[in-house]
């Protein structure tokens, strides 16, 4: 087992891989920026080293800097968390060359299946279902166009490095499709150094949902069963749940046996993430696949009873799967709402600054993924998620209705937040009955249902 672990990410993933180490007896290493220097993360962990000030790109994001932190240490891993570099095939590789345990899958492995064109190369390959569409890589506009009449409108652009809802747009009609491609590619270079798209049939009216498994360095692969986490707005998940409710248990078993097939195609290790889209006649279709450890991690864990932190660590010290797939009988329902510093009817503008009162939810079937106290400041140069609350009951309604208690219970002030946003949400007729889409909350804030 590791001595010491590098954390290369901040906030309540921060807290939580803080956390998954000393129930190991693994001591543990934050990094931060001088935005953070009072954060929750800084204090859990065993020792911390400042790596900079100012937007992301400066410290969290400096692969040298974080890799000199975690030498400077003394630290054998490092555990990237999600976000920043946890995808970086780049990072994976120098920590590999500097004698550092990426907690993580290979670099190879990253930019085989990170890349969301190659992966749908890899996917088509290998039999997976896949939404039509390009097969290589585009990046020039005439080229994209034909493309997409090929294909036939609508149709999703999407780049090949994107994540997070950046870099995608859809298009319904050729003149709209030259303009959005234009944005779309241009979004995609600033945000991740990439020009290159792939263009696909955009599904009408889907859900979003994704596997997660799980894959040791023996060949055993697991999935964990399903999330859905169709509840978005601008692409980004707002509500994630498990089981989904509108997956059968004949459906469920063909999507494991396909997000396992992925996985053992990729040549796969660690925990990671099979995205499907579903069409409304229950179709599903490879998405994507996260080469990480997904936001949402923890309604796997409370319907599986697993510790996914803990797993991966263990797993990247060569430990095989605790578990086996026999072994993973999900019980009960669980959900998740994002905790968000916004105000949701500003077009969800960031709403950062300082907390002068906080209470958050407890009791049982009930669990808070954050990284806030009273009196922390919530800076503005990183991702408005200030925490996750979860809840597990015996079957969806009372999941719900423990959410909504749970949402009750929650006193944030100081800063704008989306909790009422989010009790709203769970009172929907729509999402009570679980037919909520993608497209969802756009129609929830234009007054819908």
């Amino acid at each position: 087992m590791f001595r010491k672990v590098l954390i290369a990410n901040r906030g309540e993933i921060a807290v939580r891989i803080a956390r998954a180490c000393r129930c190991m007896g693994v001591r543990s290493v934050a990094v931060y920026s001088k935005e953070d220097a009072k954060s929750l993360h800084v204090q859990l962990a065993d020792q911390r080293i400042c790596i900079g000030e100012g937007p992301a790109r400066g410290n969290y994001l400096n692969i040298d800097m974080v890799i000199q932190a975690a030498l400077n240490m003394g630290c054998d891993a490092v555990h990237p968390g999600y976000g920043f570099l946890s995808e970086n095939s780049e990072f994976a590789r120098k920590c590999e060359e500097n004698g550092l345990t990426f907690i993580g899958p290979s670099a190879d492995v990253i930019d085989r299946m990170g890349n969301k064109s190659a992966a749908r190369k890899t996917m088509m390959e290998a039999g997976v279902p896949v939404v039509p569409g390009t097969k290589e890589p585009v990046t020039d506009p005439a080229a994209a166009l034909e493309e997409a009449e090929k294909i036939g409108f609508p149709v999703m652009i999407k780049a090949s490095s994107g994540g997070g809802g950046k870099g995608m747009r859809a298009a319904f009609d050729e003149e709209e499709f030259t303009r959005m491609f234009s944005i779309a590619q241009h979004e995609s270079a600033n945000a991740f150094g990439d020009d290159t798209m792939y263009i696909e049939k955009l599904i009408l009216h889907p859900r979003h949902v994704e596997v997660q498994i799980i894959a040791d360095n023996e060949g055993n692969v697991v999935a964990l069963g399903e999330r859905d986490c169709s509840v978005q707005r601008n692409n980004q998940k707002l509500i994630e749940e498990s089981p989904s409710p509108v997956v059968s248990s004949k459906m469920r078993k063909k999507m494991c046996e396909a997000a396992i097939l992925a996985a053992r195609t990729a040549g796969y290790t660690n925990a990671g993430t099979i995205e499907f889209i579903v069409d409304r006649d229950r179709n599903f279709y490879f998405m994507e696949m996260n080469t990480r450890i997904q936001v949402e991690h923890g309604v796997t864990e409370m319907v599986t009873d697993t510790d996914l932190v803990i797993e991966q660590i263990r797993i990247a010290a060569g430990e095989p799967l605790s578990f086996k797939q026999e072994d993973i009988q999900p019980r009960g329902h669980a959900i998740e709402c994002r905790i968000n510093a916004e105000i949701p009817e500003m077009n969800f503008m960031p709403s950062p600054g300082k907390i002068t009162n906080l209470l958050l939810p407890a009791g049982n079937g009930v669990r808070v993924d954050s990284a806030l106290y009273t009196g922390y400041t919530v800076p503005s140069e990183y991702d408005s998620m200030i925490a996750k609350i979860l809840v597990h009951a015996a079957d969806r309604d009372a999941a719900i209705a423990k959410m909504r208690a749970a949402l009750d219970e929650t006193l944030i002030t100081g800063i704008n937040t989306n909790l009422d946003f989010q009790y709203r949400i769970l009172d929907t007729e729509t999402f009570r009955n679980g037919e909520a889409d993608t497209g969802f909350v756009a129609k929830f804030m234009s007054g819908g249902n």
